[in-house]
């Protein structure tokens, strides 16, 4: 057999191709040198760090930093609660939202149109601090409960319309046809529409892990009770006494000046470190979402 001659590329389009790789390396590289360069100067000498800056190494490793951040056990508790507050709110989420989005996706639910406009309604307008401060404490009585960092954050109209976009693309009559073999909607929904939505179903989860992750806010409106605040609300708390001389780093003494722009950067690595190991399961899945659809036949 003889093998086809692969086209000659132009001059043009291998300098355009050349140009296309730098271009991504470059912005890689500018994406990556500062979280390099958060990561080895955390585990750099305060006193270099304040007379020499930041580099992109460091030729002697100290664990002051790490050390102050991890005093005593709040560190753990507050992991703790985050780590549960991230997975069951984006499970529960997920079952909400997407359940939701189905119904107003579905063409036989009679009053679609009125719960789209009320949903979109929440977009634009809301009750305000006060309002949903009462809600939460004096009708939902969920002061100091952890279920008050779950809950607001069940139901988000915008990743309800992301998903009410992609159900109405998927073929109506896998529906009708499930209906005449005699299966419900809760069965049509979970064997059925379920796998099929699965890129859009992991998108929003992420979304909605980083935002439970990265929440501080309902931990400082409803928690006063230190072994349920978050880990974006210890860190905060630990940020602000960060300056003070003598500092009890959950429930052990911390004497002499604490190593501040260490500090900073330990909390920086120990937050964003969990979260950042979702992005390459997940990352398939985007790449799916995009070429879902591509393909006509």
């Amino acid at each position: 057999m003889i093998a086809a001659n692969k086209p000659r590329q132009s001059a043009g389009d291998r300098w355009f191709g050349v140009s296309v790789y730098l271009f991504i390396i470059m912005f890689a590289l500018v994406c990556f040198i500062p979280f390099w360069m958060v990561f080895i100067n955390s585990f750099a000498k305060e006193s270099v760090l304040q007379t020499e800056g930041y580099k992109l190494w460091t030729t002697s490793v100290h664990l002051n930093a790490y050390q102050y951040v991890l005093a005593g056990k709040q560190v753990l508790k507050s992991y703790g609660v985050t780590l549960f507050v991230t997975i069951v709110g984006t499970v529960a989420a997920m079952l909400v939202t997407s359940t939701y989005a189905y119904v107003l996706s579905h063409r036989k639910v009679k009053y679609r149109n009125v719960l789209s406009f009320l949903t979109y309604f929440t977009m634009i307008f809301g009750a305000g601090l006060v309002g949903f401060y009462i809600l939460m404490v004096s009708w939902l009585h969920l002061k100091d409960s952890i279920w008050a960092m779950i809950l607001p954050y069940l139901l988000n109209p915008f990743y309800a319309f992301v998903l009410v976009a992609f159900f109405r693309n998927l073929p109506y009559e896998i529906y009708e046809s499930a209906t005449v073999d005699g299966v419900n909607d809760i069965r049509i929904f979970f064997r059925i529409m379920w796998p099929i939505s699965t890129p859009a179903l992991a998108t929003v989860s992420l979304f909605y892990a980083l935002q439970y992750w990265n929440d501080w806010w309902l931990s400082l409106l409803f928690i006063d009770n230190h072994d349920l605040h978050s880990l974006q609300m210890m860190i905060r708390q630990l940020m602000s006494s960060v300056s003070v001389s003598s500092y009890v780093g959950g429930g052990t003494q911390y004497t002499g000046q604490p190593p501040t722009e260490g500090v900073k950067l330990a909390t920086v690595c120990l937050t964003i470190g969990p979260i950042v190991l979702l992005y390459p399961y997940v990352q398939k899945y985007f790449v799916k979402g995009l070429t879902i659809g591509s393909v006509k036949g």
